[in-house]
């Protein structure tokens, strides 16, 4: 071994020992926050939705190389999972069973330090935090090439839970089997947006082969790992839960597949400097009825980022507009622009101001 090479292995050790005395001095200011906080407020909220993105951009800023910002930021990310796990480890409740994108979203939010709480449904995720069941649930939102997830928007009529963050997921879907190759695979299995997500790949390559719709991706790997003939379409973290091999990656058509993926959960949350406010409203059903209700937006230099309508369900004919927004509801020309938005509206519902994503 080179002199230079023994240097350089001697100088990360030293490196790699301040890091971690560094993490630990971290990790005692976290509890000397605990305890700070449960002295002043015994129902204190530890997790800080605002305060982590704001701490998240400001690493990417620093960041000078050669690790990428995301990568740097992921880092952090657990460090800060880690050190929040020591004044309350939180219940994240998601769209499952294990293995699922909407566990990964819930995993790139929160860190792995917290505990992940697999349910069947969307209804159930939003139940399982309306009960106290768990401390945030991780819903699926709005994919880049399929659309909107109706039946979460459904959900927010009726619920009196707030949206606290988002997640943005780049989707790479695997085509997964035990043993198999492509030529063996008789069907496949998949979640039905997913099989719309790999239609042309699936025609080119599988023509024939019988496409099963099923609940969840993590539940055709579950299938495919019981099924000599079968693979399924699913996610790597799926593939090593269930222990399949890989036969082909990244089957997906559109490489820029993503995921919007939202955070629900019981308290409002603070301006963090960069942020969407959500709601939800209706108009009469009258000629330009829609557009005079948004004209505050306009007027108030506001960016309509989304507007999605739903049926009501209060009549035939009667719908919904689910908006989002760019700013935080407590900044001045958005509550302007929701004070008389909320003064036109037959229905007004504000869902949440919340970080923006990033990926």
């Amino acid at each position: 071994m080179s002199d230079e090479l023994k240097a350089l292995r001697g100088r990360i050790d030293e490196i790699d020992a301040q890091i971690e005395e560094l993490i630990s001095e971290r990790a005692g200011c976290a509890q000397r926050i605990a305890s700070a906080k449960l002295a002043e407020d015994s129902d204190a909220e530890f997790y800080r939705a605002e305060r982590e993105a704001k701490v998240l951009r400001e690493v990417k800023a620093r960041n000078r190389g050669p690790l990428s910002d995301e990568e740097m930021a992921r880092l952090f990310r657990e460090i800060m999972s880690a050190c929040l796990a020591l004044e309350q480890r939180m219940t994240v409740a998601f769209l499952g069973p294990e293995g699922t994108f909407t566990q990964a979203a819930a995993l790139k939010h929160f860190g792995h330090s917290v505990k992940t709480l697999p349910l069947a449904t969307i209804d159930e995720v939003f139940r399982e935090v309306e009960s106290s069941g768990a401390h945030y649930g991780v819903v699926p939102v709005e994919n880049s090439t399929e659309g909107m997830i109706t039946h979460t928007l459904d959900c927010f009529i009726r619920s009196p839970l707030k949206i606290c963050g988002e997640v943005e997921l780049r989707i790479h879907h695997h085509l997964l089997a035990k043993g198999l190759e492509l030529s063996g695979i008789k069907r496949v299995y998949s979640h039905r947006q997913s099989l719309a997500q790999c239609r042309k790949w699936l025609d080119a390559n599988l023509p024939g082969v019988a496409q099963i719709d099923v609940s969840s991706n993590a539940e055709a790997a579950r299938k495919a790992a019981h099924d000599s003939e079968a693979a399924a379409i699913a996610g790597s973290a799926a593939a090593d839960i269930y222990g399949l091999d890989v036969v082909m990656p990244n089957i997906e058509d559109e490489p820029d597949n993503t995921t919007r993926f939202l955070i629900i959960g019981r308290r409002a949350i603070a301006a963090s400097g960069k942020d969407k406010t959500s709601l939800v409203l209706a108009t009469p059903n009258k000629p330009g009825a829609l557009h005079r209700l948004l004209e505050p937006l306009a007027r108030n230099g506001i960016s309509m980022t989304r507007i999605e309508s739903r049926p009501s369900r209060r009549g035939m004919w009667d719908y919904v507009f689910f908006i989002d927004l760019e700013g935080h509801k407590d900044e001045a020309n958005v509550a302007r622009a929701l004070h008389e938005l909320e003064a036109d509206a037959m229905f007004f519902k504000l869902l949440g101001s919340y970080p923006k994503a990033e990926l």
